[in-house]
């Protein structure tokens, strides 16, 4: 893992597309500002791994989704 200090208004360019700047620090609060492109998912990371675990309940459903629309 890359550990990089910033003060507020720096910037981090990740490749040439996602940019993310420091835009304030109040105490231990930091808040980011990200540029990236709209094809690129920027999520909080509590909200990605409950994007995943969504995902993966679909996944692994034990109905078989074919069959039951069949019968309606």
């Amino acid at each position: 893992m890359l550990v990089l200090s910033r003060k507020p208004s720096e910037r981090i360019q990740i490749g040439d597309d996602i940019e993310i700047k420091v835009i304030s620090v109040d105490g231990d609060q930091v808040k980011l500002g990200i540029a990236a492109p709209k094809s690129i998912d920027v999520h909080r990371y509590e909200v990605y791994e409950a994007i995943i675990k969504e995902n993966n309940q679909a996944a692994s459903s034990k109905e078989d989704v074919l069959s039951v629309l069949k019968n309606l």
